[in-house]
């Protein structure tokens, strides 16, 4: 396990990254949530950009719809026509290829994440520390012992 300690995120990192853009309406990012099994997408000013700008996840599309009793219901397909850059959070932990993945590790352990968008120095998005990734080191740190 002591290898484990040695290891950093951009060995074990997932790349590429599927990323939306913020004027994608929530109806295709519900779609995507389905069809890929993510719980979050990091966001990217346009198709070409890989410069992060924020985070989705499904719980801020659940916000959406939470109401109270004191506000009316909207409609279904009124909600599903917002965009993403109406729920997306722009406060990201992220961490760098270079960090160790002890560190990726305890962010996601302290935020009770899923995963970790892994950016660049330059901010580019280069990949996404998952919970799978971090299994699969200390998979690979317990046969190396």
């Amino acid at each position: 396990m002591y290898r484990f300690l040695e290891y950093t995120v951009g060995q074990y990192m997932t790349q590429p990254v599927l990323t939306v853009t913020p004027d994608r309406p929530l109806r295709e990012l519900e779609l995507l949530f389905e069809k890929h099994d993510f719980n979050a997408f990091p966001i990217v000013n346009t198709a070409a950009s890989k410069e992060m700008i924020g985070l989705v996840t499904k719980f801020d599309f659940l916000k959406v719809f939470a109401f109270s009793t004191g506000q009316l219901l909207p409609h279904y397909d009124e909600l599903m026509n917002q965009t993403v850059q109406d729920v997306m959070v722009e406060a990201v932990v992220s961490v760098t290829p270079d960090s160790p993945l002890t560190r990726a590790l305890q962010h996601m352990v302290n935020l009770r994440t899923r995963s970790l968008p892994v950016v660049a120095a330059n901010g580019q998005l280069v990949g996404v520390i998952a919970r799978e990734d971090m299994m699969r080191a200390l998979k690979d740190a317990s046969q190396a012992d």
